[in-house]
Formats: structure tokens, sequence, C-alpha cells
């Protein structure tokens, strides 16, 4: 698998429902989640659900572009409630997967369906059918370390 792509954006929410919150970086913790997001303090609105498929999502840029021209449906990187947009990277192939974003290293660990909670917080009810398996990407944070944007994206050999 041979690509490189680009970290072009990230966000955070201090508590569930809390609006995302742009970064220009962020520290990522192993096995817990980014510094001041809601999952990693566990306060969360899926919290609940133990394991890795909380630690850490992502997004491709790619998608939202696509939102926009083939549904007309105008999503900023924030609304998606997605940690992490990518440009360049094809999420859905990294599913038990190790891939870097910079210094950090990552799993892959399933797809984000879209979800009511996505469609509650955003007033977006076409969401639901037009993320269907283009969701993002939720991940295992397997190292410490920075992101910022701007870093490069690319998988462990």
């Amino acid at each position: 698998m041979m690509w490189k792509g680009t970290l072009v954006s990230i966000h955070i929410a201090d508590t569930a429902g809390a609006p995302m919150k742009p970064l220009r970086s962020v520290r990522a913790v192993a096995g817990k989640g980014l510094e001041g997001d809601r999952y990693c303090k566990e306060e969360g609105f899926y919290s609940w659900f133990r394991g890795p498929l909380r630690e850490i999502s992502l997004i491709e840029a790619e998608v939202l572009e696509r939102l926009a021209q083939d549904h007309h449906i105008q999503l900023e990187p924030g609304e998606t409630r997605r940690n992490l947009v990518t440009q360049g990277v094809p999420l859905g192939h990294l599913i038990g997967r190790t891939f870097r974003v910079g210094e950090v290293l990552l799993r892959g660990v399933e797809i984000c369906e879209p979800c009511q909670h996505l469609v509650e917080v955003t007033g977006k009810k076409a969401l639901l059918s037009s993320l269907i398996h283009r969701g993002g990407l939720h991940a295992q944070i397997l190292t410490d370390g920075l992101l910022t944007i701007g870093d490069e994206i690319a998988p462990e050999a």
C-alpha cells in the first residue's frame, strides 16, 4: 500500500455534544485519546463503549467535498464530530493496519458509520444516508506524541 497524505485539520470537544473546536496541534495519549477531548476524559456521548473505538477518529477531506458536490450538504470539518481531517489518505483501507500521523502511530479499528447523534448535533438529516461507509475511521492510538496540522500521514511498513 503506497500512498502519503496530509493532516489538514484537528478538532476536539470538551464534553459530549459540545461544539468541536479547531486546534493547530494536540497531544495524543496512547490508549486514551487526545488531550482535552471528551473521549480522553471519558465524557463523550459514546464513552460507555470501552476500548480503542473512541480514542481518535478521522475523516477524509475528499468525503466532505463529495458531500457538497453530490448531495449539496455543506459540512464543516468540525461538524463531522471527527478529530482529524485527512487528505490523500484511503481511510477505508486502514482497518487492522498501522499508520503514522506525524510522530504518532495509529491502528485502524473500524469504519465510523454515521449515527443519529451526528444528525441531532448538526440538524442535517441527510447525513445518515450520505455518509454510509464513508463516515471516517475509528483508530487506536499506539504511541504518545504531538499531532500538528500539515503532518504527513503514511502507512507503516
